[in-house]
Protein backbone atom coordinates (compact mmCIF):
# COMPACT_ATOMS: atom_id res chain seq x y z
CA UNK A 1 0.00 0.00 0.00
CA UNK A 2 2.87 2.42 0.71
CA UNK A 3 4.25 1.84 -2.75
CA UNK A 4 0.88 2.57 -4.36
CA UNK A 5 0.53 5.82 -2.43
CA UNK A 6 4.02 6.80 -3.55
CA UNK A 7 3.05 6.17 -7.16
CA UNK A 8 -0.05 8.30 -6.71
CA UNK A 9 2.09 11.19 -5.44
CA UNK A 10 4.33 10.96 -8.51
CA UNK A 11 1.33 10.98 -10.85
CA UNK A 12 -0.22 13.93 -9.02
CA UNK A 13 3.00 15.96 -9.12
CA UNK A 14 3.33 15.46 -12.88
CA UNK A 15 -0.34 15.64 -13.83
CA UNK A 16 -0.06 18.70 -16.08
CA UNK A 17 2.92 17.17 -17.88
CA UNK A 18 1.04 13.91 -18.30
CA UNK A 19 -1.99 15.68 -19.77
CA UNK A 20 0.23 17.59 -22.19
CA UNK A 21 1.91 14.34 -23.21
CA UNK A 22 -1.52 12.76 -23.74
CA UNK A 23 -2.57 15.53 -26.12
CA UNK A 24 0.78 15.50 -27.95
CA UNK A 25 0.46 11.72 -28.39
CA UNK A 26 -2.27 12.27 -30.99
CA UNK A 27 -1.16 13.24 -34.51
CA UNK A 28 -3.58 15.52 -36.36
CA UNK A 29 -3.77 15.80 -40.15
CA UNK A 30 -3.99 18.91 -42.30
CA UNK A 31 -7.80 18.96 -42.38
CA UNK A 32 -7.92 18.85 -38.59
CA UNK A 33 -5.38 21.66 -38.26
CA UNK A 34 -7.32 23.75 -40.77
CA UNK A 35 -10.53 23.30 -38.78
CA UNK A 36 -8.69 24.25 -35.57
CA UNK A 37 -7.36 27.41 -37.23
CA UNK A 38 -10.89 28.40 -38.32
CA UNK A 39 -12.14 27.88 -34.75
CA UNK A 40 -9.31 30.00 -33.36
CA UNK A 41 -10.09 32.77 -35.86
CA UNK A 42 -13.73 32.70 -34.75
CA UNK A 43 -12.83 32.76 -31.07
CA UNK A 44 -14.18 29.24 -30.52
CA UNK A 45 -12.71 26.60 -28.26
CA UNK A 46 -12.23 23.23 -29.97
CA UNK A 47 -11.96 19.87 -28.24
CA UNK A 48 -8.38 18.99 -27.34
CA UNK A 49 -6.59 16.24 -29.27
CA UNK A 50 -6.93 14.02 -26.19
CA UNK A 51 -10.68 14.59 -26.03
CA UNK A 52 -11.03 14.10 -29.76
CA UNK A 53 -9.14 10.82 -29.74
CA UNK A 54 -11.28 9.61 -26.83
CA UNK A 55 -14.42 10.39 -28.86
CA UNK A 56 -12.94 8.60 -31.86
CA UNK A 57 -12.19 5.55 -29.73
CA UNK A 58 -15.68 5.55 -28.20
CA UNK A 59 -17.31 5.80 -31.63
CA UNK A 60 -15.20 2.89 -32.86
CA UNK A 61 -15.88 0.82 -29.74
CA UNK A 62 -19.64 1.18 -30.17
CA UNK A 63 -19.33 0.51 -33.94
CA UNK A 64 -21.34 3.71 -34.30
CA UNK A 65 -23.48 4.09 -37.40
CA UNK A 66 -25.59 7.03 -36.19
CA UNK A 67 -24.10 9.82 -34.06
CA UNK A 68 -25.71 13.08 -32.99
CA UNK A 69 -23.49 16.05 -32.19
CA UNK A 70 -24.68 19.15 -30.35
CA UNK A 71 -22.33 21.97 -31.29
CA UNK A 72 -20.74 21.63 -34.74
CA UNK A 73 -18.21 24.40 -34.26
CA UNK A 74 -15.85 24.33 -37.23
CA UNK A 75 -15.76 20.54 -37.41
CA UNK A 76 -12.90 19.45 -35.15
CA UNK A 77 -14.94 17.08 -32.96
CA UNK A 78 -16.94 15.97 -35.98
CA UNK A 79 -13.78 14.87 -37.77
CA UNK A 80 -12.77 12.73 -34.80
CA UNK A 81 -16.23 11.19 -34.56
CA UNK A 82 -16.35 10.40 -38.28
CA UNK A 83 -12.91 8.77 -38.09
CA UNK A 84 -14.20 6.38 -35.43
CA UNK A 85 -17.58 5.63 -36.98
CA UNK A 86 -18.43 2.87 -39.42
CA UNK A 87 -17.68 3.63 -43.09
CA UNK A 88 -21.42 3.88 -43.75
CA UNK A 89 -22.12 5.91 -40.60
CA UNK A 90 -23.86 9.29 -40.63
CA UNK A 91 -23.06 12.17 -38.27
CA UNK A 92 -26.01 14.46 -37.51
CA UNK A 93 -24.59 17.73 -36.25
CA UNK A 94 -26.54 20.67 -34.84
CA UNK A 95 -25.38 24.26 -34.40
CA UNK A 96 -27.15 27.64 -34.24
CA UNK A 97 -24.50 29.24 -36.50
CA UNK A 98 -24.74 28.04 -40.16
CA UNK A 99 -21.47 29.77 -41.10
CA UNK A 100 -19.59 27.56 -38.66
CA UNK A 101 -21.18 24.52 -40.24
CA UNK A 102 -19.89 25.65 -43.62
CA UNK A 103 -16.35 25.49 -42.26
CA UNK A 104 -17.10 21.98 -40.96
CA UNK A 105 -18.37 20.93 -44.40
CA UNK A 106 -15.11 22.08 -45.95
CA UNK A 107 -13.05 20.29 -43.30
CA UNK A 108 -14.98 17.03 -43.75
CA UNK A 109 -14.55 17.23 -47.52
CA UNK A 110 -10.82 17.95 -47.18
CA UNK A 111 -10.49 14.89 -44.93
CA UNK A 112 -12.02 12.72 -47.65
CA UNK A 113 -15.49 12.14 -46.19
CA UNK A 114 -18.35 11.97 -48.69
CA UNK A 115 -21.06 14.60 -48.40
CA UNK A 116 -23.64 12.00 -47.33
CA UNK A 117 -21.60 11.10 -44.23
CA UNK A 118 -22.80 14.22 -42.39
CA UNK A 119 -26.19 15.83 -41.96
CA UNK A 120 -26.01 19.49 -40.94
CA UNK A 121 -28.99 20.97 -39.12
CA UNK A 122 -28.84 24.68 -38.22
CA UNK A 123 -30.73 25.68 -35.10
CA UNK A 124 -30.82 25.58 -31.32
CA UNK A 125 -30.28 22.11 -29.87
CA UNK A 126 -33.51 22.08 -27.88
CA UNK A 127 -35.48 23.02 -31.00
CA UNK A 128 -33.84 20.37 -33.18
CA UNK A 129 -33.34 17.36 -30.89
CA UNK A 130 -37.07 16.68 -30.33
CA UNK A 131 -37.36 16.09 -34.09
CA UNK A 132 -34.76 13.31 -34.11
CA UNK A 133 -35.79 9.64 -33.90
CA UNK A 134 -36.27 7.87 -30.57
CA UNK A 135 -33.61 5.22 -29.95
CA UNK A 136 -31.99 5.95 -33.29
CA UNK A 137 -28.47 6.85 -32.18
CA UNK A 138 -25.41 4.97 -30.98
CA UNK A 139 -23.67 8.02 -29.51
CA UNK A 140 -24.68 11.57 -28.61
CA UNK A 141 -21.93 14.15 -28.09
CA UNK A 142 -22.90 17.35 -26.29
CA UNK A 143 -20.72 20.44 -26.63
CA UNK A 144 -23.31 23.20 -26.61
CA UNK A 145 -24.83 25.68 -24.19
CA UNK A 146 -23.97 24.54 -20.65
CA UNK A 147 -27.18 26.07 -19.32
CA UNK A 148 -29.07 23.52 -21.43
CA UNK A 149 -27.06 20.53 -20.20
CA UNK A 150 -29.84 18.86 -18.21
CA UNK A 151 -32.35 19.27 -21.03
CA UNK A 152 -29.82 17.85 -23.49
CA UNK A 153 -29.29 14.90 -21.17
CA UNK A 154 -33.01 14.17 -21.18
CA UNK A 155 -33.15 14.36 -24.96
CA UNK A 156 -30.04 12.19 -25.27
CA UNK A 157 -31.61 9.43 -23.19
CA UNK A 158 -34.56 9.44 -25.58
CA UNK A 159 -32.32 9.39 -28.66
CA UNK A 160 -29.95 6.63 -27.53
CA UNK A 161 -30.41 2.94 -28.17
CA UNK A 162 -29.77 0.64 -25.19
CA UNK A 163 -26.00 0.38 -24.88
CA UNK A 164 -25.51 3.76 -26.54
CA UNK A 165 -23.21 6.46 -25.18
CA UNK A 166 -23.75 10.07 -24.21
CA UNK A 167 -20.73 12.36 -23.73
CA UNK A 168 -20.50 15.91 -22.40
CA UNK A 169 -17.42 18.03 -23.07
CA UNK A 170 -16.04 20.77 -20.81
CA UNK A 171 -17.47 19.58 -17.49
CA UNK A 172 -14.40 20.80 -15.57
CA UNK A 173 -15.11 24.38 -16.70
CA UNK A 174 -11.44 25.29 -16.32
CA UNK A 175 -11.44 24.01 -12.75
CA UNK A 176 -14.47 26.03 -11.65
CA UNK A 177 -16.69 22.97 -11.22
CA UNK A 178 -14.72 21.90 -8.15
CA UNK A 179 -13.92 25.44 -6.94
CA UNK A 180 -15.71 26.28 -3.68
CA UNK A 181 -15.94 29.98 -4.58
CA UNK A 182 -19.19 31.45 -5.90
CA UNK A 183 -19.72 30.38 -9.51
CA UNK A 184 -21.91 31.48 -12.44
CA UNK A 185 -25.11 29.71 -13.42
CA UNK A 186 -23.47 27.62 -16.12
CA UNK A 187 -21.06 26.04 -13.63
CA UNK A 188 -23.88 25.34 -11.18
CA UNK A 189 -25.74 23.64 -14.02
CA UNK A 190 -22.69 21.48 -14.77
CA UNK A 191 -22.66 20.37 -11.15
CA UNK A 192 -26.33 19.42 -11.46
CA UNK A 193 -25.52 17.50 -14.63
CA UNK A 194 -22.71 15.55 -12.96
CA UNK A 195 -24.97 14.70 -10.04
CA UNK A 196 -27.84 13.64 -12.30
CA UNK A 197 -25.65 11.37 -14.43
CA UNK A 198 -23.92 9.81 -11.42
CA UNK A 199 -27.21 9.09 -9.67
CA UNK A 200 -29.19 7.95 -12.73
CA UNK A 201 -30.38 4.35 -12.70
CA UNK A 202 -30.46 4.42 -16.51
CA UNK A 203 -26.77 5.22 -16.93
CA UNK A 204 -23.35 3.78 -16.12
CA UNK A 205 -20.96 6.73 -16.04
CA UNK A 206 -17.32 7.75 -15.87
CA UNK A 207 -15.50 11.07 -15.96
CA UNK A 208 -12.42 11.17 -18.18
CA UNK A 209 -9.68 13.71 -17.33
CA UNK A 210 -8.99 14.67 -20.95
CA UNK A 211 -9.15 18.23 -22.24
CA UNK A 212 -11.54 20.19 -20.05
CA UNK A 213 -13.24 17.04 -18.75
CA UNK A 214 -15.28 14.50 -20.71
CA UNK A 215 -18.31 13.01 -18.94
CA UNK A 216 -19.34 9.72 -20.55
CA UNK A 217 -22.22 7.39 -19.74
CA UNK A 218 -23.69 4.23 -21.25
CA UNK A 219 -27.45 3.85 -21.39
CA UNK A 220 -28.25 0.56 -19.70
CA UNK A 221 -30.17 -2.02 -21.70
Amino acid sequence: MRQLRGQERVITANRQTSWAFSDAFVAEDEAMRWARDRARDAGLRSVSPGTGSALRLLAATTDAKAVAEIGTGTGVSGLYLLQGMRPDGVLTTVDPEPERQQFAREAFRAAGFAANRARFIPGRALDVLPRLADGGYDLVFCDGDRLESLDCLAESLRLLRPGGLVCFEGVFADGRTVDSAAQPAEVLRLRELLRAVRESQELMATLLPVGDGLLCAVRRG
